[in-house]
């Protein structure tokens, strides 16, 4: 949605007007304000309506960090492997 937006916004802008737009954007104190409303509209919708919701999202993001924790490590594993059968070795 933000970013259908934010699309829509620029669309209709020439390319020289698209810093002026984008630059206030990039502060941190847009960024600050857009995290604290993005928290608050997660607690509106989840947390004050007691939705099991946020119990799946930890488990779920739980999930994929430990899997992009040790993703290098099984890259170097399955590399080490491939070169091991490459080269005779075990």
């Amino acid at each position: 949605m933000a970013m259908r937006n934010f699309y829509n916004e620029i669309k209709t802008k020439k390319v020289t007007e698209v810093p002026e737009v984008v630059k206030p954007m990039l502060s941190l104190d847009y960024l600050k304000r857009a995290i604290q409303r993005g928290l608050d509209n997660y607690h509106a919708k989840y947390i004050e309506t007691n939705s099991a919701d946020p119990i799946y999202h930890i488990c779920f993001g739980g999930m994929i960090f430990s899997y992009l924790v040790a993703l290098p490590h099984e890259r170097r594993h399955l590399e080490h492997q491939q070169h091991a059968k490459e080269h005779g070795g075990h």
